[in-house]
Parts: structure tokens; sequence; C-alpha cells
């Protein structure tokens, strides 16, 4: 096992924040970093620009919604899965994998699920089966896996800053945080969970009400690793500065760092 920082960023439309998330790769240089919601079609996909700061790129793209990619340092990524299983009706662009610097990504974007209940609900609730019955190959696996993205879930009420204030929202519905659990139980790790147990940690602050400078947030960016990675998880943090960018991302890139050694 390489010593690895690996990320994951809801960049809310990469063209648009392509300034940000530059200088975010430039200053925090992941090895590897997950991308959600592209909001671009494939032909726009700024790999150039990104080879430029020394990121190969995988990419899966739609027009206006959407879109996920995955991006490694000095190298480039290997799909191995484009989509999950089970979803020849879904034109969403929502998940990628890659083998990468010695490690299996899957980066995710799962539907928001908003308004509930209805068909975008019902939608979400699909799709998180389809990922929870794709995970289970994956956390057997005898390779490092890890499974990052924007999971679209506040796992606990610990995961937010008032939850008063959400209780109709998707990302809250019981229905929501019990696929979130069963996906634990099958053996992975909530890395930023695991790492700070008792702490209030946000990946996630809307745009109205002021809540950045509050610091009313949400925990929905999350990084899952499988039994073969989780004992060489070392750090976790949230790079929170980049959400103070002019014209930010909603979401703060989300990291952890897997050691070339085991914990003991």
């Amino acid at each position: 096992m390489k010593n690895l920082r690996i990320a994951t960023f809801n960049i809310n439309g990469i063209r648009a924040r392509l300034p940000n998330l530059l200088e975010w790769l430039e200053r925090e240089k992941p090895d590897i970093a997950c991308l959600q919601e592209l909001k671009a079609a494939d032909k726009d996909f700024p790999a150039a620009q990104l080879e430029s700061v020394g990121y190969g790129s995988l990419w899966h793209g739609q027009a206006s919604w959407n879109g996920v990619a995955i991006l490694a340092r000095d190298a480039q990524p290997l799909e191995s899965r484009r989509g999950l299983p089970g979803g020849d009706d879904d034109s969403h662009s929502r998940y990628l994998e890659a083998a990468v610097h010695g490690v299996l990504v899957g980066c995710l974007y799962l539907p928001n699920g908003n308004p509930q209940p209805g068909p975008k609900f019902a939608y979400k609730l699909a799709w998180f089966e389809r990922l929870i019955d794709y995970a289970q190959g994956l956390q057997a696996s005898d390779h490092p896996v890890v499974l990052a993205g924007d999971y679209n879930v506040v796992p606990t009420d610990m995961d937010i800053y008032n939850p008063r204030s959400w209780l109709k929202d998707a990302l809250l519905q019981p229905e929501s945080r019990e696929c979130y659990q069963r996906l634990l139980e099958q053996g992975w790790t909530d890395s930023l969970r695991h790492l700070y147990p008792d702490e209030r940690v946000y990946t996630f602050w809307d745009y109205f009400r002021q809540h950045w400078q509050k610091n009313s947030g949400l925990r929905i960016d999350h990084l899952l690793l499988n039994p073969v990675a989780s004992p060489y998880l070392s750090e976790a943090g949230v790079d929170a500065w980049v959400r103070n960018q002019p014209h930010p991302s909603d979401h703060a890139p989300t990291w952890i760092r897997l050691s070339s050694r085991k914990r003991r």
C-alpha cells in the first residue's frame, strides 16, 4: 500500500468551478480525487487543464446534470466499471470505478431524492439498493477498495447542525438512513466517523441563510473503506477553505490518508 491522500469533492459544475478545482489540486495535491456533479457533457470535460497540473482523468459526463470523474496525480486511472449493474434504463451518470495507485476506487453521486415522497425519492431508494447489491462484492474483495462520493445521506443527527429544519428532506428520511446503515453493515468503515466518533464534521453548507458563515452544515460526503483498506486509515479531514473561495461549490473536499503501514 502506498501512502495515499484520497479525496471526494462535489464540484457543483466543473466548468464554473474549474479555477477553484485547479487551485485546490495544486495546493492540497490529493493522489486520487473523485468528483461529482460535473454538469458537463463528455466533450466539455477539461481533461487538458487537469493534465497541465499533473492529473490524469476518467469521466462519465452528462449535460447540465450529474456526472462523475476520477483524477489521479501523476497517473492515469484504469477504468473498471461505468454505471451500476441493473440500470439498463438509467440514463444518469452517477457511478464510475477505476484502479489507481494500487486501490480500486468507486466514485458515486447518489440521487438527492427531493421532493419526497414521490418518483425522485423512489429513484433514490432504488439506486441505493443497486449500490448495496453491487457493493457487497467490493467489500469482500482481496484488494483495497474505497467507495467515495456524495451519498446525499445525513447518517445521524450528529451529522447535521439542526435536524429539525430538515425533517422533510430526503437526506434525513428513515429509509435513506436505513440504506446507508445496511451498506455499512456489510463491513465498510465510514472513515471520518471512525476517526472522529464524537465530533461534528460537516462537508456541505448550502447557499441560503448564511449557513456557511454560521457553520450550519451537513455531512453527506463519505469515503467508505473495505476491510482490506481500513487498517491503513491514518487521517481524515475536510478542506473547508475551498468553501470560502469566490464562487464556491456548496460542498468542500473531504479526504482521507491511507498510510503505507497498517495500524496495530
